[in-house]
């Protein structure tokens, strides 16, 4: 019988004990979900991701393919490659995405499942697969070396949305945010289930969208932004893209033009548009309510019609947004009399009618959607006439809004929003006479006269975004503040492995 040294013996202890040690995570319900998931069942085992593990897709599914490829490249950042290859049929092994009808899940719901040696996501259509995939990320441990091995607990999610419309939006006429950085803030969106960007294209600062028919806006009023800068625009092809970018990640682009206020990029482009035929002078402050389009022109009109004309045939999305806030220098029947006519011409080129609350004070056209952010009086006139409604209120879902008084970015005109603020709310109950049926869903905007660039957005961002979607998407029932700190401040580590510069509120307790 051979002898075992003592060192032999305190080799094999130490191997032991470093296993024993390096405990594998098989507890699914442990991870920190965010939007929380409708149910979620753990089996207690693991499966290992390895650099030859395959993400294999159902053939015939254009986006199951895209969103493959987005698992791949992020599974790829821990293996070092990742494969995507079409099945006709569910492999034994691997990662396996496919289209499967479930009448209790809706139209957006999945079914991620975690196996030893298989894991199934099972969408009820594209969009389901990308938010299983979604969840499935969520897993990933962060800052993992290609060295070390990857284990996944196992177990089932199950999970569908509460509002089909979960959206942020951006202004990019106060300042200007350049292709690549609206396809960053895409991808915020899409790590949270959201699936709507409203892009806020023109205001008095700046006109950010080409139209071939009237090119002086792009020339003369793209020239500038809120303190002066330089200002930019987006040509039609690379509106297509950031259309197509969105596509991708399950996200519909709603557009917007605002009027017949906050226009005097337009005015000073076009004198025609002014009631005194005088050009305007380019507005680089932030004031708002001094400008109005002519509201009895016709050529107003046939300058709606060509920008809606233009903006509908290169957004596949529903909805046009018209604006129709704080038009303080229209008289009330002029405005009135406006957005019956514009409500007409989004109609005409096969939109939805979205607008500000104050076009509730119109007749509303069939399908129109009011969207909620100041005055419940105009929301609920709205609702009588038949309007849908989009929940942003503004002293509780303004993402510009300051998170307190020592906040570097942001105003607080309508108060002051922390993190449990923003979060601590239900769409459903918070005005009087709009109930859930009424509501479409969520937007939280995003403001930009205190910020030029999207690494200063990500203070404002984040960490409110993530309780956002947590609204849109999870019940009320399953919401509570106590625990949803818990799981957000297991994302301030995700946060910093991405680069994004988060507020650390003093409520949440971040994991060091």
């Amino acid at each position: 019988m051979k002898k075992i040294t003592v060192s032999a013996l305190v080799a094999a202890l130490f191997v032991l004990f470093q296993a024993c040690s390096e405990k594998i995570e098989t507890d699914l319900t442990k991870t920190a979900f965010i939007p929380k998931p409708v149910s979620i069942a753990a089996t207690g085992t693991a499966f290992e991701i390895k650099k030859s593990t395959v993400i294999y897709v159902q053939e015939g599914s254009e986006q199951l393919l895209h969103t493959a490829g987005i698992l791949a490249a992020e599974i790829g950042k821990v293996t070092g490659q990742t494969r995507v290859q079409t099945v006709s049929e569910a492999p034994s092994k691997g990662i396996y995405l496919a289209i499967q009808e479930n009448d209790d899940l809706g139209k957006e719901g999945y079914e991620l499942n975690i196996g030893k040696k298989l894991i199934t996501i099972t969408g009820t259509n594209a969009a389901g697969c990308f938010y299983g995939v979604q969840t499935l990320l969520q897993t990933l441990p962060v800052n993992t070396s290609l060295e070390e091995p990857l284990y996944l607990a196992t177990g089932t999610v199950r999970d569908y949305p509460e509002y089909g419309y979960r959206g942020a939006m951006l202004d990019v006429a106060r300042h200007f945010f350049t292709l690549e950085e609206v396809k960053q803030y895409i991808d915020f969106l899409a790590m949270y289930k959201m699936n709507a960007l409203h892009l806020h294209l023109s205001d008095d600062q700046g006109w950010r969208i080409e139209i071939k028919s009237w090119p002086k806006l792009t020339e003369i009023g793209a020239q500038t932004e809120v303190g002066g800068g330089e200002g930019g625009f987006y040509t039609q092809e690379q509106y297509k893209e950031l259309v197509q970018y969105a596509a991708d990640r399950q996200i519909m682009i709603v557009p917007e033009i605002d009027m017949p206020g906050h226009t005097n990029a337009a005015l000073a482009s076009y004198a025609e548009l002014n009631c005194d035929g005088k050009a305007r002078d380019l507005y680089t402050g932030t004031e708002v309510g001094f400008s109005t389009l002519c509201t009895d022109k016709e050529v107003t009109y046939e300058f709606i019609d060509d920008v809606l004309r233009e903006l509908a045939a290169l957004t596949p999305g529903e909805y046009i947004h018209i604006g129709g806030d704080e038009s303080h220098v229209t008289a009330h029947d002029d405005y009135v009399y406006f957005v019956n006519r514009v409500q007409k011409i989004v109609e005409k080129y096969g939109k939805k009618v979205i607008g500000w609350d104050e076009i509730a004070n119109a007749e509303l056209v069939d399908d129109a959607t009011v969207q909620f952010w100041a005055d419940v009086k105009n929301t609920t006139m709205g609702v009588e006439k038949g309007a849908k409604v989009l929940m942003s209120p503004a002293a509780r879902a303004y993402l510009d809004m300051q998170y307190d008084s020592t906040s570097q970015y942001g105003l607080h005109w309508a108060g002051y929003i922390e993190v449990d603020h923003g979060y601590n709310w239900d769409p459903a109950t918070l005005v009087e006479g709009v109930t859930k049926e009424n509501i479409i869903g969520i937007e939280a905007p995003l403001w930009s006269e205190t910020v030029s660039n999207i690494d200063e957005a990500e203070y404002l961002v984040f960490p409110r975004l993530p309780g956002y979607a947590e609204i849109g998407w999870t019940a009320p029932a399953q919401r509570n503040w106590d625990e949803y700190k818990t799981r957000l401040a297991k994302h301030g580590k995700r946060f910093e492995a991405l680069g994004i510069d988060y507020y650390k509120s003093a409520l949440v307790p971040w994991e060091e």
